[in-house]
Parts: structure tokens; C-alpha cells; sequence
């Protein structure tokens, strides 16, 4: 009987059967492949970009070359960082705030935070343009105050995310450790920044990377947002694809694949520096 007894799997072993593997990779290929086809045929020395013509890199030079794809990019980083910078804030303390203080209607405000999340990009579009359009909010500024409306949008459906992934690492805070803190003399903000900080710093990478990457290829609250003379990178290459998906359009993207690629590489680098480092 010894040769045909099986030894159980444990909860967190699973990802070493093969099925599991499998099926990890099928869900891969199929998420990152259409990515994969879009930077080959990006080399593609074809304008109709359907079939393989031979390999070439003037579409790059033509890309690179395009003073308002190259501006379009630069609004779309400037309204990402800035968005990031802000939401990062506003989270965190949304977050804290929830999770340590009782005051009344606090259902209502953690529902209203949650909002952005749920209402559709569509309808929160049109709120958008509604308001600015309300309160006569000028489109005639010089950059980056142009960019003053998008950002805003930017940073209302931004920090919600950051909100909820703050919140889910507070969840198994030892509070413990504050009071330990307390009791050998530390104030409020020193709690704050040496007990409470580091704890949630994972979260708040997790959160500052998903408001990058949000604001960075949002197209539909940005096309109701923006103004006349204001243009980011999902819009410009939304109006280049609607007359066809040249490999111009193809180079563009991958640039920008690449640049969200190497950010995130960089982020999670040099966090696992640094905690190498705390534990030395």
C-alpha cells in the first residue's frame, strides 16, 4: 500500500503542481501576449501593420520624432506624477483615519471614499465636465496649470485605491506597538512616522504604483476633462488609431510599455534594497 499512498498538498504548495503551473501560464500568454504582438509589429516596415514586411526602426525615429506625441507623453507623466504625489497623501490619511477614529457618519464617508471605485468611468466623466463646466474652471492657462482639471479628476479616482489597499495592511497592525512606543516616551508623530509608517510602506508603494498606472493610461474621465488645447498620450494615440493602427502608433506604445515597465522595476528594487538593508 506504500506505493500508492499520496502525500496531501499543503494549502501554499499548490503553485508546485504541474496543472497549477499550467494554468498560470496559459492565463500569462493570454494577458501579456496581444503586449508581445504589439511590440514585434512595432519594428514591422509596414504602414498597413498587418503583415510582416521586414524588420526597421524608422517608425521609432518618426515617433520620437512627433513634437505632439512627445508633448501629449509629457502631460500624461507630469498628470501621473502629480496625481500619485497627491492620492499617496490623501489615501493614507483617509485610510488611518478609517481604521483608527469612530465619528459619526463614518459608514457614509468610507462609502462616499469607495465611490470612484464603483460609479463607471463614464458617468464619472460626465460629472466632471459638468463641474468644471459650472464653475467656469479656465482652459486658457499656461502648462502645467493646463493640466489643473485633468489632475483633479486624476486624483479623485485615484486615491480611493490607495485608500483601500492602505486600509487592508492596517488590518493586521499590532496596535500593541504603538502603545509600547508611547510607553517609552515617544509623541504622537513619532509613533506615526517610526512605528506606523513603516508597517504600511509596502501598501503605500502598492498604492502609489496602481495611482501611476491608473492615471497614466486613463483615456475616458481624461477626454472629457481635458480642454481645447490640452492633450495626454491615451487621447493623442485614440485620435492616430481612429483612422488605423499604423506601427507609429505601435512604436509610441511600446515606449511607453517600456518606461511603465522600468518605473516599476526601479520602485520594487529599490524597495527590496532598502529592506535588505533595515534587516542588516
Amino acid at each position: 500500500m506504500g506505493l500508492f499512498s499520496r502525500t496531501p498538498v499543503a494549502p501554499l504548495e499548490y503553485s508546485r503542481t504541474l496543472w497549477m503551473r499550467l494554468w498560470v501560464g496559459t492565463v500569462m500568454v493570454f494577458l501579456y501576449a496581444p503586449l508581445v504582438v504589439l511590440m514585434i509589429f512595432s519594428f514591422n516596415d509596414s504602414k498597413r501593420n498587418v503583415v510582416w514586411r521586414g524588420f526597421t526602426t524608422k517608425y521609432y525615429e518618426k515617433a520620437l520624432g512627433n513634437d505632439q506625441l512627445i508633448e501629449a507623453l509629457v502631460n500624461s507623466l507630469t498628470i501621473a506624477a502629480l496625481a500619485t504625489v497627491v492620492s499617496l497623501v490623501l489615501g493614507a490619511v483617509a485610510a488611518v483615519m478609517l481604521w483608527r477614529f469612530r465619528f459619526p457618519l463614518k459608514g457614509v464617508i468610507d462609502g462616499t471614499i469607495s465611490l470612484p471605485i464603483i460609479v463607471p468611468e463614464i458617468c464619472l466623466g460626465v460629472a466632471f465636465l459638468m463641474f468644471f463646466s459650472m464653475v467656469n474652471w479656465p482652459t486658457d492657462l499656461v502648462w502645467p496649470f493646463n493640466l489643473g482639471a485633468i489632475t483633479i479628476a486624476h486624483i479623485t479616482f485615484c486615491f480611493p485605491f490607495v485608500t483601500m489597499v492602505v486600509r487592508s495592511r492596517l488590518a493586521n497592525f499590532n496596535r500593541e506597538q504603538e502603545e509600547a512606543a508611547k510607553d517609552l516616551g515617544a509623541s504622537e508623530w513619532q509613533v506615526f512616522r517610526d512605528v506606523l509608517i513603516p508597517h504600511i510602506k509596502p501598501a503605500l508603494i502598492a498604492g502609489a504604483l496602481l495611482s501611476f498606472t491608473l492615471s497614466l493610461d486613463d483615456f475616458v474621465i481624461t477626454y472629457f476633462t481635458s480642454g481645447p488645447d490640452t492633450i495626454t498620450f491615451p487621447v493623442k494615440v485614440y485620435s492616430m488609431v481612429r483612422f488605423s493602427v499604423t506601427p507609429e502608433v505601435n512604436a509610441a506604445s511600446t515606449l511607453l510599455i517600456i518606461l511603465t515597465v522600468v518605473l516599476t522595476f526601479v520602485a520594487l528594487k529599490l524597495q527590496g534594497v532598502k529592506a535588505i538593508a533595515e534587516t542588516h
